[in-house]
């Protein structure tokens, strides 16, 4: 019998495994089945407070620098202002880091934070803070929950209608050793917490090894092909379509059957389940991970695959597929998905790189892929459904050191926004003179997660809705969004 996997990880208070390894040969045959499940975690996912719409949150692990992203301080002295340089947006008098041409001319589409703070100073710590919404205050998991599995426990796991999980987290397969350090930081940082393992985040890895040719075709390194992707082969059916066929004639028949002799109208509902299994078993979930089935000019304008990225160890940039997907994934029913970009803990240290080395990578493979995604998302009709959120642990040190680098600094952090119905085209917030704190009051993570869970929900109908748990009702209605985005 053919298995798929829907979700990984944990068990559920029902006692199924979290995996969810479904033999679709026994569907309607007693037993556990695909339709079933699938009916069953549909019920949270139709709630009148769920709002059609998804968050892509961009995580830039080890802490990227506000002075060279969005605020380059130009007028501060030299040691502070950004050591990239800056170029100028659209909007007047505002200008972003030497490495976002691209990004600073869609500046009228983004919107710029720059008095976002908070006190967590640690990489692990950090990663849980922030993922958190502040709602673990100091990092330590020991209370708290991320954002995304708040949003799986009331959407419900899976799309009703896809079938995808309703919480995603895409990484890479990181060959150098301080990368491969925050993404399992990440990981940590997007747990359920008391919410359970069944919200925990549908993991999956980029993977940028897979072969465009022959290491002779490209330099003697392996590339990227912009549209692989190992988890279609995972998806997608495995079996002769004879067989599979066979197998469905019977549950047709039995099916058929049931009908006949059903008298309460249960089995039209089981019907649009069964059809939500079939789609998902030839193909329909792995189709949301194919991006061959993508534009190839836009698969193009994407690809960072020519940026090679790390410090001991490189790699081929794979941000810009990771963008792509986020798109795809929500297009196809995932309500929150987490990216994670590794590398941005720039000491200029045995680990890490200088911010000019670490910018020029780092800072250009941002630059193309969230400006494709930008395009993209708009081009689509998207941007009113999709907000994308861009930050990491904390920010860095307004003095560089003396190796070149900037070390961590929460006091004052990266935060931008794009999309989700807010209004952009503007800069929220200022920091102080010297580019240590906001100057003013600060946006803080408790804004953040009213800014995200607003995206996501209808806050009225929410405060109505009598099976929502009171400490998540809590958290959501009582979030205020950031000052100043409404």
């Amino acid at each position: 019998m053919r298995s798929i996997v829907l979700q990984p990880g944990g068990r559920q208070c029902d006692g199924l495994s979290r995996r969810d390894f479904l033999e679709w040969g026994s569907l309607a045959l007693g037993g556990l089945s695909l339709p079933s499940l699938l009916a069953a975690r549909a019920d949270a996912a139709t709630a009148d407070f769920v709002r059609d719409k998804s968050v892509v949150v961009l995580y830039l692990s080890g802490g990227a620098s506000h002075i060279e992203t969005f605020d380059p301080k130009m007028s501060a002295p030299d040691g502070t202002r950004s050591i990239t340089g800056e170029v100028s947006t659209p909007i007047a008098g505002v200008t972003f880091g030497g490495t976002f041409p691209m990004l600073a001319a869609q500046a009228d589409k983004l919107a710029i934070v720059r008095s976002f703070a908070h006190d967590v100073g640690g990489h692990v710590e950090a990663h849980a803070h922030v993922l958190s919404g502040g709602v673990d205050p100091e990092g330590k998991r020991t209370i708290g929950h991320s954002m995304g599995a708040a949003f799986a426990r009331l959407r419900g796991v899976n799309h009703p209608r896809t079938g995808l999980p309703t919480y995603g987290l895409l990484t890479e397969k990181e060959i150098d050793g301080q990368y491969r350090n925050e993404r399992e930081r990440v990981i940590r940082g997007s747990w359920p917490g008391s919410l359970g393992r069944a919200y925990a985040p549908f993991g999956h890895e980029i993977g940028w090894e897979e072969k465009q040719g022959t290491a002779e075709d490209t330099g003697g390194r392996n590339r990227a092909d912009p549209t692989a992707n190992p988890l279609v082969a995972n998806m997608s059916l495995n079996v002769s379509p004879e067989v599979f066929h066979d197998r469905l004639a019977l549950l047709n028949a039995l099916d058929r059957f049931n009908r006949r002799s059903d008298a309460t109208g249960s089995m039209d509902a089981h019907h649009k389940f069964t059809s939500q299994a079939m789609e998902l078993i030839t193909g329909g979930a792995a189709a949301a991970f194919d991006l061959s089935r993508e534009d190839p000019r836009s698969v193009e304008r994407y690809d960072t695959s020519h940026i090679d990225i790390g410090h001991k160890v490189f790699r081929p940039s794979t941000l810009g597929r990771q963008m792509l997907l986020a798109r795809r994934l929500c297009q196809h029913g995932c309500g929150f998905v987490t990216v994670h970009s590794a590398g941005w803990d720039m000491h200029a240290d045995g680990n890490n790189p200088g911010i000019v080395v670490g910018m020029e990578m780092l800072g250009r493979s941002l630059d193309k892929a969230v400006s494709a995604f930008i395009e993209d998302v708009d081009r689509q009709g998207l941007s009113e459904k999709i907000l994308l959120v861009i930050t990491g642990d904390f920010g860095r040190t307004p003095k560089v050191n003396k190796r070149g680098g900037r070390d961590h600094w929460p006091r004052l952090c990266t935060l931008a926004l794009a999309g989700g119905g807010w209004p952009m085209g503007q800069v929220i917030g200022r920091s102080s003179r010297g580019a240590e704190e906001p100057a003013g009051d600060p946006v803080t993570l408790s804004h953040l997660m009213g800014t995200i869970m607003q995206t996501l929900f209808d806050v009225g109908q929410l405060r109505l809705e009598p099976g929502v748990p009171r400490d998540l009702a809590r958290l959501i209605t009582e979030g205020e969004p950031i000052p100043g985005l409404v």
